[in-house]
């Protein structure tokens, strides 16, 4: 419906981290666009001028001052969110608190243009595991393009977390309400 096929609340585990590129090779999936994307995460600027040029759909999102809400190092360094995870886990290895907010209904005013798909990034020990784990909840996952570059730079965010804290990567565990393809893509997917 609405120009998708998509399954609700959908849940899959990544239980090896340490490959961050999609190998399927009909997604044909583009490294170099998913590089660029984590660098301009990493710059924290929510203009998305730069990345625009590189993926015209970014054009569709921007505001009048050509500002994005889905730069997701902008949002996790508001309110420096991504250090206090870090320091969270520093404090208490086994603690619960250690989650990056993105999108954020308070701010339903700001998301006229481009609204937030990622809900959550949470990064946990289990007492069973000496490995930092990481769960991403996904309001909405377009699964050809988005699932794909964002994974990339969700696994690069686990290991900067993981550098800091001086530990090893465990699972990602990537939780989507709504996992989708547009129309546009039936066509190239397998039969």
């Amino acid at each position: 419906f609405n120009g998708t096929k998509a399954f609700y609340n959908q849940m899959f585990t990544i239980t090896d981290t340490t490959d961050k590129i999609v190998r399927t090779p009909w997604r044909n999936f583009k490294i170099d666009y998913a590089e660029k994307e984590w660098e301009w995460y990493l710059s924290k600027n929510p203009s998305a001028e730069s990345i625009a040029k590189v993926a015209k759909i970014w054009y569709n999102h921007m505001d009048e001052r050509g500002y994005v809400n889905s730069n997701y190092g902008f949002q996790w360094s508001r309110n420096d969110q991504l250090g206090y995870v870090i320091r969270e886990l520093q404090r208490d290895k086994y603690s619960r608190r250690a989650v990056i907010s993105i999108y954020d209904g308070k701010e339903h005013d700001k998301y006229s243009k481009d609204t937030p798909c990622t809900l959550s990034i949470q990064f946990y020990f289990t007492p069973d595991s000496d490995k930092l784990h990481m769960t991403v909840l996904m309001r909405s996952n377009d699964l050809w393009f988005g699932f794909c570059n964002d994974a990339y730079c969700f696994l690069n965010l686990h290991d900067i977390v993981c550098s800091y804290l001086k530990v090893d990567k465990g699972f990602y565990t990537h939780y989507a309400q709504n996992l989708h393809i547009y129309e546009r893509h039936y066509k190239k997917m397998p039969k």
